[in-house]
């Protein structure tokens, strides 16, 4: 590990999706007015529309290129960068870890944080984060990873003990839990995890808001307020981009996302019959006049199921975070997806700004692909604060 005399902090993010963990690392000021120390110097990312988006937002504009690597991880070589990079970032796939999956233990992706690790030997940064979903910590995976520390490939790292970070807790208007990996080079002073800056409003619970200084949770309620009335179209404006020697869909910014669906006349109704903070058992013993007959607005399963899937077509809260933003959460039949106080769906526009992306932010790809890069993005202001965590401590310790 080399230092360097400069403030200028230089990220490799690997499974980069579209760039929620470097979007926030990026938004990061030490100082207002101040700059971002943190520099993109390369990424990975295997998935051609999630690699579009994250070269159209983070190749250009910080003084720097950085090279995006639209591939296998496999098949890429950090030899490169080798002595040039301070920090790692990563969220390796967790759809064998993830409980909306089928939990594979065998599913080859769980294997892919060992990519991870050959890059963290390969480059020795200073510090390299992992994140992936609260199950990883119950996985042979999280297991393997713990012996390679002892005696394998990042036995030169300081690891956190297990830690679950939900994101409500750093001021981002959704409830979402992650297991964090922070790694720091035995050369340098262990660093622990960040410390919570916000709590349950203490109206819900007094007991819980107990650390002097911290905020009450962010509620979803400052993006529905100031959104637009539901769009008139549900696609997307017909636009090409040749980007990492593809054509995709695209550039659309944050802004131009406002997109709805066709629901049927079933669906319209459901919406209609569920109050705030409401959910499918709203719709029991409820009928609708529909094409001339009459139609239940409930299903024999949902009829049958008191405990379990009570989110499905459920309304986002007003006045508390959201809850995790998934991959389909244009879909209320998958979760608590609803609007507020308005008889639709979220839009992809809605579910991007809770995940922190600012309105400019470019996106690639069809609605399916950008839905799936907002779902699976690291929430901005978590990587936000993330990054002042790793700064301070790098600055502390002398290390720049």
């Amino acid at each position: 590990m080399t230092a360097r005399t400069t403030a200028r902090i230089n990220v490799v993010d690997l499974f980069a999706g579209c760039g929620g963990f470097s979007q926030g690392f990026h938004s990061y000021k030490p100082a207002p007015g101040e700059a971002s120390p943190y520099h993109s110097v390369a990424a990975v990312e295997f998935d051609k529309a999630a690699a579009a988006t994250y070269a159209a937002n983070f190749s250009d504009g910080d003084g720097s290129t950085c090279d995006v690597f639209a591939g296998d991880i496999k098949d890429w070589d950090p030899s490169p960068y080798k002595g040039k990079v301070d920090v790692i970032l990563g969220g390796p796939p967790c759809q064998g870890f993830s409980g909306l999956g089928e939990e594979n233990p065998l599913d080859p992706r769980n294997k892919l944080w060992r990519e991870y690790v050959r890059a963290v030997a390969a480059l020795e940064p200073k510090i390299f984060v992992i994140e992936n979903v609260d199950r990883f910590f119950n996985s042979p995976e999280y297991r393997d990873l713990l012996a390679s520390n002892k005696r394998g490939l990042l036995r030169k790292y300081s690891l956190t003990a297990r830690t679950v970070l939900n994101a409500a807790d750093f001021g981002v208007p959704q409830a979402r839990k992650r297991a964090i990996v922070i790694a720091t080079h035995k050369d340098l002073p262990a660093l622990g995890n960040p410390v919570p800056t916000h709590e349950k409003d203490p109206a819900d619970d007094p007991a819980l808001f107990d650390a002097p200084g911290r905020l009450p949770w962010v509620t979803v309620e400052g993006i529905f307020r100031k959104s637009p009335e539901y769009p008139l179209t549900n696609s997307l404006p017909a636009r090409e981009a040749e980007i990492l020697g593809n054509s995709v869909p695209g550039i659309y910014r944050t802004s131009e996302l406002h997109i709805g669906r066709n629901p049927t006349a079933l669906s319209l109704a459901r919406y209609k019959a569920i109050p705030p903070g409401g959910n499918r058992k709203d719709l029991r013993g409820k009928t609708a006049v529909i094409d001339g007959e009459v139609v239940s607005l409930s299903t024999e399963s949902w009829d049958r199921h008191n405990s379990g899937t009570g989110d499905v077509m459920g309304r986002l809260r007003l006045k508390t975070p959201s809850v995790t933003i998934r991959t389909e959460f244009f879909k209320p039949e998958k979760g608590r997806y609803l609007h507020p106080f308005i008889d639709r769906p979220i839009t992809h526009y809605e579910a991007a700004l809770i995940q922190g992306f600012p309105e400019d932010f470019k996106w690639c790809g069809t609605k399916l692909q950008i839905a799936r890069q907002i779902g699976n993005a690291v929430p901005v202001g978590l990587a936000e604060n993330l990054a002042r965590h790793i700064h301070q401590h790098l600055v502390a310790s002398k290390a720049l």
